[in-house]
């Protein structure tokens, strides 16, 4: 009953100086906002992340041929090594422990003509396992087999952005493109994908079979790229190291000696886009963090003001009985209204501002409700924190003394 009565009296105190009570609070609801939006934005890119680099496959490890040193103590790109083979492939994914498949791959910019329009496009050249490896469903048509590789046959899969550059809304499969100046046939065309981790378009490309691009196309002996896919996430560290050791050995290179190709693992670039992310979002936690104690700071300056403006009545209250236990916990009341009021309001200002954001940015952002009452928790701790100062120089006050207070 006694709570009751203070808390009815303290709505009563406080909505009384709507403006001020108001402008109290505003910390607190910035604060609590901020937190709901930027976990629910941090979440959001992260599982962008997630699903950019799962687009590039999974358990992935890729050995790149590496830019060739021409000039001691500076890289020069206009050289390539040239060294990785196919053979380099296979031997991968025969004497590697924990690796499932090896995939090499060639790859050039290429123009691409067909049905009077050209457009310049990435052509991969791989074999067929690379559909799998690198988790490209098809949308239509069928992929290149190992018997397409073998005969070097003139076929093509192509993504979404050339189909719509080349043959507009019309069905491409069963008709010819010319890649340079070679004839294909399209014979399946590749699921929409989107963007990979580092923004470039992964529908703007043309799959045609390794040994077709190696013989017909590009006229080399050597591969650019292998896909290395691992049976199990916890093997991929070690895989990396097996790849590293046989590669060296098998490219006769000395202890000291530089790699001549590059490793990318998917684990490694997993972690360095969550660590940043996660890193954006705690910066962002704490500029939230300080608006909560800001809105902490203004909550106790209006208490404070309301302990010098109601001194009388705090004398009238103790000379009628009331004990300073009493002073206490009607001004703690009145600071935890007042944060609990900012917190709800913020909570409110927060998931409505995810979802106008989600809804017009096109964002897959949720609400963290978690987060959310975390915030609240928190800022009815910052009120109650705020609010002691107050509340322990009201109840030291002494009635004579109070009462004769102008």
């Amino acid at each position: 009953m006694q709570f009751s009565r203070n808390a009815v009296l303290s709505c009563q105190i406080l909505g009384a100086h709507p403006l001020r009570t108001l402008l109290s609070i505003t910390g607190v609801v910035a604060g609590i906002a901020a937190v709901i939006l930027m976990v629910a934005f941090g979440q959001a890119a992260e599982r962008r992340i997630l699903e950019r680099i799962g687009r590039m496959g999974t358990n992935l490890i890729t050995v790149n041929a590496a830019p060739a040193r021409l000039m001691i103590g500076r890289q020069r790109t206009v050289g390539t090594v040239t060294s990785l083979t196919v053979q380099d492939a296979r031997a991968l994914a025969e004497e590697c422990p924990h690796v499932t498949a090896a995939v090499p791959a060639v790859s050039k910019s290429l123009v691409v003509h067909g049905e009077g329009r050209n457009t310049t496009t990435t052509v991969i050249g791989m074999d067929a396992d690379g559909f799998r490896v690198r988790s490209v469903p098809l949308a239509s048509g069928r992929p290149f087999d190992a018997d397409d590789d073998r005969l070097r046959k003139r076929v093509a899969v192509i993504g979404q952005t050339v189909r719509r550059n080349i043959f507009g809304t019309a069905d491409p499969v069963g008709q010819d493109i010319r890649i340079g100046r070679v004839l294909f046939e399209v014979v399946g065309t590749a699921r929409l994908r989107g963007t990979d981790a580092t923004g470039m378009d992964q529908d703007d490309v043309v799959f045609v079979p390794l040994q077709t691009a190696m013989r017909r196309l590009l006229n080399v002996p050597y591969i650019q790229s292998i896909y290395v896919q691992v049976d199990g996430s916890v093997w991929m560290d070690r895989v990396e190291r097996d790849v590293r050791d046989l590669l060296r050995e098998r490219q006769r290179l000395a202890e000291g000696r530089p790699d001549t190709f590059t490793i990318q693992n998917q684990q490694t670039l997993l972690r360095t886009e969550r660590d940043a992310a996660q890193a954006m979002t705690r910066l962002i936690g704490g500029v939230a963090g300080i608006a909560l104690l800001v809105g902490g700071i203004g909550i106790m300056a209006v208490m404070l003001m309301a302990v010098r403006e109601r001194t009388r009545e705090v004398g009238l209250r103790r000379a009628l009985g009331a004990r300073p236990r009493d002073i206490r916990v009607q001004f703690l009341v009145e600071a935890a209204l007042l944060a609990g009021s900012g917190g709800v309001l913020g909570v409110t200002v927060g998931v409505a501002g995810t979802l106008a954001a989600a809804f017009l940015g096109g964002w897959d952002a949720s609400v963290s409700w978690t987060a959310a009452a975390a915030a609240l928790a928190c800022s009815l701790a910052v009120g109650m924190v705020s609010g002691i100062v107050p509340a322990l120089r009201a109840s030291r006050l002494e009635p004579i003394q109070a009462l004769r207070a102008e």
